[in-house]
């Protein structure tokens, strides 16, 4: 659809715009549910144990991101997405937590873009919300790269592969 904007995109998104893109948030946060749901119960050995914990605390976190964003789709006037993203699954455990970091990073990247393009809508209530989704996800990212011994990744650019 040539005219819908990338997720990247920081100019005008119409209403409706704006609604699909939420939507591919909304399914990004659904990803995050089942990711942390799994990793915490699967991640095995005592280095694990600690993040295992905080991973199930993601999971009920993403969940309130996840009914936010459904919750702003439907003010808006769309219909929520009933579809998560595909979940990566590893048998190694720093290949699981890099895949969270990964998603996160992403998540983070695209949020950044949201509150920029619902303040050009004039929805400004909405980008206060996702503001507060973002400091979360944040956290998530730091306690990912954390566990994984890696500095917190530079997402502040687009994304490359995007």
């Amino acid at each position: 659809m040539a005219d819908r904007p990338s997720s990247e995109s920081t100019t005008k998104p119409s209403r409706e715009q704006l609604i699909a893109l939420l939507n591919e948030d909304l399914s990004r946060e659904y990803q995050a549910i089942i990711a942390y749901v799994v990793y915490s119960q699967v991640l095995k050995g005592a280095a694990y144990m600690n993040i295992a914990g905080e991973l199930e605390k993601h999971a009920a976190e993403e969940l309130k991101h996840a009914l936010t964003i459904a919750k702003q789709i439907d003010y808006l006037g769309g219909m929520p997405t009933v579809t998560a993203k595909p979940v990566k699954t590893s048998e190694k455990a720093e290949e699981m937590l890099q895949f969270d970091l990964d998603n996160e990073n992403e998540t983070i990247r695209n949020y950044r873009v949201r509150v920029r393009q619902c303040e050009a809508l004039g929805e400004y209530a909405l980008a206060e919300q996702i503001r507060s989704i973002l400091v979360n996800e944040q956290e998530h990212q730091t306690d990912l790269a954390t566990a994984l011994g890696k500095d917190v990744p530079d997402v502040s650019a687009p994304d490359e592969r995007a």
